[in-house]
């Protein structure tokens, strides 16, 4: 299943399970932004990425760790 920027929660999922060392609670958007199109399922356009989805997505992830 190709993710995208839309798929917030199985992002953080993929997340939660690729960097089980990295806190979300501490990260910045430049690296969530990296580790997100480094993920081997992440297929949309690097450009459709904005602070919104970044948040939405780092509160899925600390919510998941939880």
């Amino acid at each position: 299943m190709a993710l995208k920027w839309v798929d917030v929660l199985d992002i953080a999922i993929e997340l939660s399970e690729a960097h089980e060392d990295v806190d979300p609670r501490t990260i910045n958007f430049v690296n969530l932004r990296r580790l997100v199109l480094d993920l081997p399922d992440f297929a949309d356009d690097p450009e459709r990425s904005g602070e919104r989805v970044l948040e939405a997505i780092q509160a899925a992830w600390i919510e998941e760790l939880e």
